[in-house]
C-alpha cells in the first residue's frame, strides 16, 4: 500500500506473527510479541482469528503488524 503526503510517497510493508491463545494449562503470548516488534520499529494494527478449536473457540491469532517506508 503506498500513500502520498506532501509530495512523499510512503509505502507500508506488512507482517503477521500467529500467536497462541491461553487456556486452562497455557498462557496467552501476545503481549510478550507485541512488546517485541514494536520495539523494532514496527507498529501493531490488528489480530485475526487464525484457528479455532472443537468447540468452536478461537485457538491462535495472526498478529498483524506494519512499518512505513520511506521513499
Amino acid at each position: 500500500m503506498a500513500k502520498l503526503f506532501k509530495g512523499k510517497e510512503f509505502m507500508y510493508t506488512y507482517m503477521y506473527v500467529e500467536s497462541k491463545v491461553g487456556g486452562v494449562f497455557t498462557n496467552s503470548n501476545h503481549r510478550e510479541i507485541i512488546d517485541k516488534y514494536s520495539k523494532e520499529g514496527w507498529r501493531f494494527v490488528g489480530a485475526i482469528p487464525a484457528s479455532n478449536g472443537s468447540y468452536g473457540q478461537i485457538t491462535s491469532h495472526d498478529l498483524v503488524f506494519e512499518k512505513c517506508e520511506h521513499s
